[in-house]
């Protein structure tokens, strides 16, 4: 089978189906960033692990994944996209196994490590192979099954998970990845070219070091946080000193690669392209915003309203359905119009979406309140994730596809995991001010020698997001009595606290959505035989 070199020339009779083909191992990658969320209960007692062992074993997960995008992309340039692929989901499914036949938290820490790393592989190369397997025409189609995939996986996530634990153990939640991961390296030898860029590449290991050890500290930093208060890690090491260390490497990584005269991780020249510069600063800003909308809901859901991880799945998932379906669409609305008018337009109506979905939530409200600002939430993100990663790479030399997808995937990545700790602080510190305002008036419901330490529980319940539970001794009547009114208390509190979250989303993806200014004008793409010309100019050089 040749192999393919350029973004113009076609790359396979069956661009649709090679792609179908990589997106099964996108869409595990990131299934699995968010299926074992609804696991913690459960591991907690299987694997007698701790919750902060539980929580490492997903914050492990994100963290790998996240700092090796840069890193994994430009190793796509040099070897090869569908080898990178192929070697990532062989990777992500022998880590899968290892999860599931983990039987401490040290063992399941290490294979969910690998596992980031096979997501990390694997990721860019989906991107890559969509600059190198369609032209410029069918460009936004082919970013809108992406799209789709980016904002179904993640939802659908806590279903499956939740059906896995009701029916089978938790050790499904990653067995069930093998069969399909042996599945997709099949299909992929067999009907995916093999992809490279134009020419031969060389990997700076001095820019994956660097890139590596700084994108580590921040990452950490950010994802950890809030389980150190902001503070000490050890001794002298704490979380400013880690994130600043992190950013002090990243600012020697970029001098570093303008000196770099041959082949850089980062080639600056990437950001010499307008349309990439303004669509990785305004994925940062969307993903800031973006990652906090979920992030709360869910919370709202499980914590304030109490339904399982199940019941909020099923709440969520029309709101995937419309993304997936939005996303198909707007690809299409993009290679005829563009992605910044697209784009601009989705990010509007996800603000007007969120100030809806703020208006009907309550502390008593039902899901079918929630339908209203899901349902526009759901078709505006269908509108923005295939629109912006079609108007970030408009431009990007093919040849230097690997370290785009891998530059442009790690900056949203990065801004995901800043919007989650600034989100979370803000919604926690909200919290903590309108629980205990709101355990201030409800105390008087209590029998008097309740009553402080009804107001000082509820105050610290905002730490862990959940209401407190009633002081041991209690008469039936009494407990059942104090339960109700924390459960009160804490709903109406956190619903005070989200709605200044969700305000600050929307601010969010208001400021992202007035960045799309700043693109280039729109340009149709080149007929059919242009494109075969530039093809044959690139042949030859």
């Amino acid at each position: 089978m040749p192999e393919v070199k350029s973004a113009q020339q076609p790359a396979t009779q069956r661009p649709w189906l090679v792609l179908a083909i990589m997106c099964i191992g996108f869409f595990m990658s990131l299934l699995d960033g968010s299926i074992v969320n609804v696991a913690i209960p459960t591991l907690i007692h299987s694997i007698d692990a701790s919750y902060d062992q539980v929580l490492w074993v997903i914050d492990g997960y994100l963290l790998v994944f996240s700092v090796l995008l840069i890193s994994t992309g430009r190793l796509g340039d040099v070897f090869g996209y569908r080898r990178l692929y192929v070697i990532g989901i062989i990777t992500f499914t022998l880590a899968s196994a290892l999860c599931g036949l983990a039987n401490s938290p040290a063992g399941l820490l290490i294979a969910r490590a690998l596992q980031g790393l096979g997501g990390a592989l694997l990721f860019p190369q989906v991107i890559s192979s969509i600059l190198t397997i369609f032209p410029p025409r069918l460009r936004g189609r082919a970013f809108g099954l992406f799209g789709a995939i980016v904002g179904f996986a993640p939802i659908v996530g806590p279903v499956v998970g939740g059906f896995l634990l009701a029916h089978l153990s938790w050790r499904w939640i990653f067995f069930i990845n093998v069969p399909i991961g042996i599945i997709t390296a099949v299909l992929a030898l067999t009907f995916v070219p093999p992809m490279r860029s134009g020419r031969r590449h060389r990997l700076d290991l001095a820019g994956v070091a660097l890139a590596t050890a700084g994108l580590s500290g921040v990452a950490f930093g950010l994802i950890e946080g809030e389980r150190y208060d902001w503070g000490t890690i050890t001794g002298p090491i704490s979380i400013t000193s880690v994130i600043i260390a992190g950013v002090t490497l990243l600012a020697v990584f970029v001098v570093w690669q303008h000196r770099q005269r041959d082949e850089p991780l980062m080639p600056p020249a990437l950001f010499g392209a307008r349309n990439f510069a303004v669509g990785n600063w305004i994925g940062f800003v969307f993903q800031l915003g973006m990652i906090g909308i979920m992030f709360v809901l869910v919370l709202y859901l499980q914590m304030a309203r109490g339904y399982s991880a199940l019941e909020t799945g099923l709440v969520v998932l029309p709101n995937a359905v419309l993304t997936a379906v939005g996303s198909v669409y707007a690809g299409r609305l993009s290679d005829k119009f563009g992605g910044k008018y697209v784009l601009m337009a989705g990010m509007m109506l996800l603000a007007v979406g969120l100030l809806v979905l703020i208006a009907m939530a309550g502390p008593t409200s039902s899901a079918s309140s929630l339908l209203p600002g899901l349902a526009i939430i759901g078709i505006a993100s269908g509108a923005t994730f295939a629109p912006l990663q079609q108007a970030t790479m408009d431009g990007v030399d093919p040849r230097l596809a690997g370290a785009a997808s891998g530059v442009s995937s790690t900056i949203r990545q990065i801004g995901g995991v800043l919007g989650t700790a600034v989100l979370g602080a803000l919604l926690s510190a909200r919290l903590s001010s309108t629980l205990r305002s709101q355990a201030e008036q409800h105390a008087a419901e209590l029998p008097e020698n309740l009553r402080a330490r009804f107001i000082g529980d509820s105050a610290a319940a905002a730490q862990h997001y959940s209401p407190p539970a009633p002081p041991s001794g209690l008469n039936p009547a009494t407990a059942g009595l104090y339960e109700r009114i924390t459960a009160d208390t804490f709903a109406t509190g956190f619903v005070d606290a989200m709605q200044t979250t969700l305000v600050a989303c929307a601010m969010a993806l208001v400021a992202a959505a007035l960045f799309c200014f700043l693109f280039s004008p729109h340009k149709k793409p080149m007929t059919e035989p242009a494109e075969k010309r530039q093809a044959d100019t690139a042949a030859q050089d």
